[in-house]
C-alpha cells in the first residue's frame, strides 16, 4: 500500500509538473511575443479588471473544490449540490461586476474598464460551472487527463491573444485570451467526467462542506487582498502604465511560481489526505515535499536575481527595462512564499481552516504594513514592501502552525535554512563570476548564469549537511523517473466521476 501510495504521488506529480512546465513555456512565448505588440497601458487596464475576477474566484469557489476534495466520503448528491452551489455564485458574483463597473472606471479615471469588465464577468460564470467538475478529476487522481485539458487551454488561449494583437485589437485580446482559457477547461473537465450534474436535492448533508469552505474562504480572501493590495496601491496612485510594468514584472516571476505550486498541491493534497493519521509517513512525505519544492525553485529563483537585467530584455524587450529592480525583488519574495507554502497543505489537509484564517489576517497585516511603508518610495519601494513582508511572516508561519496540529517542524525549519543557504551561496558564484566574464548576449548571459548556479548546488551538495537532502531529491527523481509513463488514470479510485 505505502509502495503504490509513493508511486501514485509519483507519478502525479510527475504528470502535473510536466503540463504545468509546458504551461508556463507557454506563458513565457506570451509574455516574449505579446510584450512587443501591446503596451504597458493595455496590461495596466487589464491588470486592474483581473485584481477583481480573483476577489469573484475566491468567492465563487468557496472553498469548497478543497472540501469535496479532502472529504474521506463524497455522494453523487453532495457533488451535484456543491455542483448548483458553486454555479449560482459564479452568476450572481459576475452580475455584482457589471453592476460596479462603471462605478469602478469613474473611481480610476479609465472609460475603458466599463466593457472590459462586463465582458470577462463571463470567466466567473465559466470558473462556477468547471469548479466541481474539476474536483472530481482531481479526487480521482486522474492527473494525466488534467495536465492535457490546461496545457491545452492555455495553448488555444495564447493563439486567441497573438492572433488579436496582431489584428489590432489592444487589450481586448488580453480579455479574449482569459475567456477562451476558462472556456476550454471547462469544456476539458466536463468531456473527463462524462456525465452531466444532478439536479440538487434536500435532506443531503452538506453541513461539513459549508463550514469547511465558510473558513477557507475567509482565510483566501484575506490572503488575496493582501496579496493585492501591492497593486491597487500601484494602479491608484501610479496609474494604469506604471501599473502594467509592475505587472509585467510579477508575471514573469510570481505567476510561474504560483502555476508550479498549484499542481503539486492538487497532487499533494489528496496524497496527504490517505495518510494523515500515520504520522511518521506525514511527516516524512511534507518534509520531502519541501524539498522538491525548495531546492529547484528557490536556485531558479537565486538564477532570476542575479541575471535579471538581460532576463527583461530578452523576455520583455529594451522599453520594459525599468522592471529590472522589480523583478529581482520579487523573486526574493518568492523564496520566502514558497519556503512556507508546506504549511497550507497541513491546514487544508486537517480541515484547519479556522486556523488558517487566523494565521491570514497577522501575515496579512505584516504584508500591508510593508507595502504602505515602501510606497513612499515609488513603484519600486512596493515591490520591495512586497519582498521584505514574506520574510518577516515566513519563520511565524511554521510556529503558528506547530502551535495547532503536529508537524515536524524542527526539521522543516533546518531543511528551509539549509535551502536558504544553498541559493545564497550558488547566487553569489554565479553573480561574481558573471562579473569576471566579458560582455555576453542577453540569451548566454541568462544560461551561463543558470549553469554556474547548478554547478555551485551540485558542489554544496557534497557537504554532509546537504548530502541527505540531495539523496532525498534523488530519490524522488528516480520515482519520477519509473513512473512517468504509467497513467494515473489507472489507479483504482474509491469513487467514480459520477456529478
Amino acid at each position: 500500500m505505502a509502495r503504490d501510495l509513493a508511486a501514485t504521488a509519483a507519478r502525479g506529480s510527475a504528470i502535473m509538473l510536466t503540463g504545468q512546465g509546458m504551461r508556463i513555456a507557454l506563458q513565457f512565448v506570451g509574455v516574449v511575443a505579446l510584450a512587443r505588440l501591446l503596451t504597458p497601458h493595455d496590461y495596466g487596464l487589464i491588470a486592474i479588471v483581473v485584481v477583481l475576477i480573483g476577489v469573484g474566484e475566491i468567492f465563487r469557489d468557496f472553498g469548497l473544490s478543497s472540501a469535496a476534495v479532502r472529504a474521506p466520503e463524497l455522494s453523487r448528491a453532495q457533488s451535484a449540490n456543491l455542483f448548483w452551489i458553486n454555479s449560482a455564485i459564479g452568476v450572481v458574483l459576475a452580475g455584482l461586476l457589471c453592476l460596479g463597473a462603471r462605478p469602478l472606471a469613474g473611481f480610476l479615471g479609465q472609460p475603458e474598464v466599463v466593457g472590459i469588465a462586463c465582458a470577462m464577468s463571463l470567466i466567473l460564470v465559466l470558473n462556477g460551472i468547471t469548479t466541481q467538475y474539476r474536483a472530481l478529476v482531481v479526487r480521482a487522481l486522474r492527473f494525466r487527463r488534467l495536465a492535457g485539458v490546461d496545457v491545452a487551454a492555455s495553448a488555444l488561449a495564447l493563439a486567441t491573444a497573438l492572433l488579436g494583437a496582431l489584428a489590432g485589437w489592444g487589450y481586448w485580446a488580453l480579455v479574449a485570451q482569459q475567456i477562451m482559457q476558462a472556456l476550454i477547461v471547462l469544456a476539458g473537465v466536463v468531456v473527463a467526467v462524462g456525465r452531466p450534474p444532478g439536479l440538487p436535492r434536500r435532506g443531503v448533508p452538506m453541513g461539513s462542506f459549508l463550514r469547511f469552505g465558510g473558513n477557507l474562504v475567509l482565510s483566501q480572501v484575506i490572503t488575496y487582498a493582501t496579496g493585492n493590495v501591492d497593486t491597487a496601491v500601484v494602479g491608484a496612485v501610479h496609474g494604469a502604465s506604471p501599473l502594467g510594468l509592475y505587472n509585467r514584472a510579477y508575471q514573469v516571476v510570481v505567476t510561474p511560481l504560483a502555476q508550479i505550486q498549484s499542481p503539486i498541491t492538487q497532487v499533494a493534497v489528496p496524497i496527504l489526505s490517505k495518510i494523515q493519521d500515520d504520522r511518521a509517513r506525514f511527516s516524512a512525505y511534507l518534509v520531502r515535499g519541501q524539498f522538491a519544492l525548495g531546492y529547484p525553485i528557490s536556485l531558479g529563483l537565486a538564477v532570476v536575481v542575479v541575471g535579471a537585467e538581460p532576463l527583461t530584455a530578452l523576455l520583455l524587450g529594451e522599453r520594459w527595462m525599468a522592471a529590472v529592480p522589480l523583478l529581482q525583488l520579487f523573486a526574493l519574495a518568492g523564496i520566502a512564499r514558497n519556503l512556507a507554502f508546506v504549511g497550507y497543505w497541513v491546514y487544508v489537509v486537517r480541515g484547519l481552516s479556522g486556523s488558517l484564517f487566523r494565521y491570514s489576517l497577522v501575515t496579512g497585516a505584516i504584508k500591508v504594513l510593508c507595502i504602505v511603508i515602501g510606497a513612499r518610495w515609488g513603484v519600486v519601494g512596493v515591490a520591495a514592501g512586497f519582498a521584505i513582508a514574506p520574510w518577516i511572516a515566513w519563520p511565524i508561519s511554521l510556529a503558528w502552525l506547530n502551535r495547532v496540529t503536529d508537524v515536524p517542524v524542527r526539521s522543516l525549519y533546518a531543511g528551509a535554512l539549509r535551502i536558504i543557504v544553498v541559493a545564497g551561496v550558488s547566487a553569489v558564484v554565479s553573480g561574481a563570476a558573471l562579473a569576471a566574464l566579458p560582455s555576453l548576449p542577453d540569451l548566454l548571459e541568462v544560461v551561463s548564469c543558470a549553469v554556474i548556479a547548478l554547478i555551485t548546488a551540485a558542489a554544496l551538495s557534497l557537504l554532509p549537511p546537504l548530502r541527505r537532502d540531495a539523496r532525498a531529491l534523488w530519490e524522488t527523481v528516480g520515482l519520477l523517473r519509473r513512473h512517468r509513463a504509467r497513467d494515473t488514470d489507472d489507479v483504482p479510485d474509491r469513487e467514480t466521476l459520477d456529478v
